[in-house]
């Protein structure tokens, strides 16, 4: 069967190369693809992100199923389209998208349903919303409402860094329509973690747990990122935490907009602040998978996926019981010169291996900003490549992952040197402490 990924950046890699491994497929369309996937086998790229034509592409090919990677075709109603000319197509529709489209929706249908989250309060008026961070004080959470590619998210330090956030967002439009309404929140304190699951509209899947390193450098430092690496699983998310995440956050989602007539299908990713006592509140939901916790959590994926995805089309997600490597998976992001702000472009990325994306069975470099020009890969993008590696324990996942990323050079090339560092940390505390 021949099959559809929508997107093109690393988690749409690290999705098509998951999809071609199933014995049943023949060959993965990726629309429109990158660098990377223009180097596998059994994936070709298309260049089309016009949803009608995706569309009309899908039933031109028999293609079997399409599933939808980034957040801007599902906001433009891509699975309505397909699901009204009968196009089997795994993802939300634009309505109950919103949880991801609109922060404002989310925080409020958080609100109804009684899903832990931070307090909040929306604006359209910057003194409004001035006035209301005077009385609340630092740090607090400024978001923009609409989709604003990773760049919607200011974790303010003081009032007057919040202040500036408002007036750039409201005041001078920095990010368009996406700002045009600002949801400002309470600041959480705690260990952040990725709980992503699939959905048929009543049934869920959980997927390993991962976690994500928003900040730019190390130590967490810098500005909000992407994400600039991840691993799974995350031992944060103890079995405890994860009952207590289905039970009064995932479980009271899916339901919640049943019942408000938004039936979600889709994969379904919150993003949790775990504080000291174990408590999980959800600091916002994404209607797809994270990038980059897509690449690890799928370099960990033994079942053949394709067959979930149908599973999960059909509505039948509670016949279907993944089989997970037991080894750990971790993501190092190599993102270009001037990221997050100002990215720079077109520099030639040397070390690739001479076919394919991977380095040995252990490690594959997934791409993301990539491009195929005059026989080279180039830079195209922010995110640039994500090395990915297993290994028995985080500690060998890092070391392996650093280990091939030496491998790899492009001009004014930037990684963090600590993706993993709680896990590691974690597991070192848990050596040292007696009985």
């Amino acid at each position: 069967m021949k099959l559809l990924v929508v997107g093109g950046g690393g988690r749409e890699h690290a999705l098509a190369w998951r999809l071609a491994q199933s014995p049943r497929v023949q060959k993965v369309f990726v629309a429109p693809g990158n660098g990377g996937t223009a180097r596998e086998e059994a994936i070709e790229n298309l260049p089309i992100t016009d949803i009608e034509a995706l569309a009309r592409f899908a039933a031109k090919e028999g293609i079997a199923f399409t599933v939808v990677g980034p957040e801007a075709p599902l906001a433009a109603g891509i699975v309505d389209l397909f699901r009204a000319r009968e196009l089997p197509i795994f993802g939300p529709t634009r309505a109950a998208a919103q949880l991801e489209s609109s922060k404002d929706f989310a925080k409020a249908f958080m609100r109804r349903q009684g899903i832990p989250t931070a307090d909040y309060q929306t604006f359209t008026d910057a003194l409004a919303a001035r006035d209301y961070v005077a009385q609340r004080g630092a740090p607090i959470v400024v978001k923009a409402d609409g989709l604003a590619a990773g760049k919607g998210v200011v974790v303010a330090e003081t009032v007057e860094q919040a202040h500036a956030a408002i007036d750039s967002m409201l005041r001078d439009a920095t990010l368009g329509s996406a700002g045009a309404r600002v949801v400002i929140e309470d600041f959480l304190v705690g260990e952040e973690a990725s709980f992503i699951v699939m959905v048929d509209g009543a049934n869920v899947l959980t997927l390993a747990t991962s976690q994500d390193h928003k900040r730019l450098l190390d130590d967490d430092l810098g500005p909000n990122t992407g994400g600039m690496g991840a691993y799974s699983p995350a031992p944060v998310v103890t079995p405890e935490i994860h009952a207590k995440v289905l039970r009064e956050i995932i479980r009271p989602t899916v339901e919640g907009m049943a019942a408000e007539g938004n039936s979600y299908t889709g994969f379904l990713y919150a993003g949790l602040m775990i504080d000291a006592a174990g408590k999980p509140r959800a600091l916002e939901f994404n209607c797809r998978l994270g990038d980059p916790e897509a690449q690890p959590i799928l370099a960990r994926v033994k079942s053949d996926f394709a067959a979930v995805i149908e599973q999960a089309i059909a509505g039948t997600l509670d016949a279907v019981e993944l089989e997970w490597d037991r080894r750990t998976a971790l993501g190092v992001v190599m993102s270009a010169h001037g990221y997050p702000a100002n990215p720079r472009t077109g520099d030639r990325i040397d070390g690739l291996p001479p076919h394919g994306n991977a380095f040995g069975e252990d490690c594959t470099v997934f791409h993301a900003g990539t491009a195929e020009a005059n026989g080279h890969v180039v830079t195209t993008g922010g995110r640039v490549l994500c090395v990915t590696a297993l290994g028995d324990s985080v500690k060998m996942a890092h070391a392996r992952a650093y280990e091939v990323l030496q491998h790899l050079s492009f001009d004014g090339m930037h990684f963090r040197r600590d993706i993993g560092f709680r896990a590691i940390a974690r597991r070192a505390d848990a050596r040292s402490t007696p009985g």
